[in-house]
């Protein structure tokens, strides 16, 4: 599936939670097979922009379109038919160890499933084919049938990657996907994820607190500062003087 508009769009869109304001007049746009970092101190707004444009949550004002939807005017069902098309990468797994890595990538198809399907699939996998491409692509082919407590923490990682690849959606959303693992994975698991956006052609949003990890996996970066953007820059135009300026104290 293609697609041809903004991917992403965000019109003066502010969320508040309370009296608490997580941002405030944001007007992004994200367009097909971008790499975009989200970069800024902890509370700057990255995982809540990014459950915005997951339609996780929906804006207090202003007009976010995902594929070209306004979410606010969508129904629960039209929303999670749009959903379905936006992949979540997260520092946790979200895998069900007891399980074998088969049926954690079957859990990409649970969008389009019908409920039969998915229950049987639980006894007897189904559409291996499918699952094996994508645990070919990430590079533990053999590890289809094993159970996923049995795996390294790397080899997780990349069962989770593969599950995002049998969901094929048109987007990957990645909320701090590298805090939680050593430096040598962290480039591990971004290598993975800026090769497959790349030889797929989907769109990456990434949120990141390494800088220099931004600036060698994505082509534009998106610096969040109080909720509110303080630039949104193709990479190579981003200074040490940007970066300085959104951690400043």
């Amino acid at each position: 599936m293609t697609f041809e508009s903004p991917i992403f769009e965000l019109r003066q869109v502010s969320r508040t939670f309370g009296q608490v304001s997580a941002l405030t007049d944001v007007s992004v746009m994200i367009h097909a097979q971008e790499r975009v970092a989200l970069l800024g101190p902890s509370g700057a707004g990255k995982s809540t922009l990014l459950n915005l444009l997951n339609g996780a949550i929906a804006p207090t004002a202003g007009e976010v379109r995902i594929l070209g939807h306004e979410v606010r005017r969508l129904s629960p069902r039209q929303l999670r038919q749009v959903q379905r098309h936006i992949g979540r990468v997260y520092q946790q797994h979200h895998l069900v160890t007891n399980l074998s890595v088969i049926h954690n990538l079957n859990a990409g198809n649970l969008g389009r499933w019908p409920l039969w399907k998915a229950a049987l699939s639980l006894v007897w996998p189904q559409e291996v084919a499918t699952a094996a491409k994508a645990l070919a692509q990430v590079g533990i082919p053999e590890k289809l049938y094993a159970r996923t407590d049995r795996l390294s923490g790397g080899q997780q990682q990349r069962v989770a990657l593969a599950r995002v690849l049998v969901q094929d959606p048109i987007a990957i959303l990645a909320d701090e996907p590298i805090a939680s693992v050593d430096p040598a994975r962290s480039q591990e698991l971004m290598n993975l994820l800026r090769d497959l956006c790349e030889r797929t052609g989907k769109t990456l949003v990434v949120s990141l607190h390494d800088v220099a990890v931004a600036r060698s996996h994505c082509d534009r970066i998106l610096g969040l500062r109080q909720g509110r953007i303080a630039f949104d820059l193709p990479t190579a135009q981003v200074t040490d003087a940007h970066i300085r300026d959104l951690y400043v104290l």
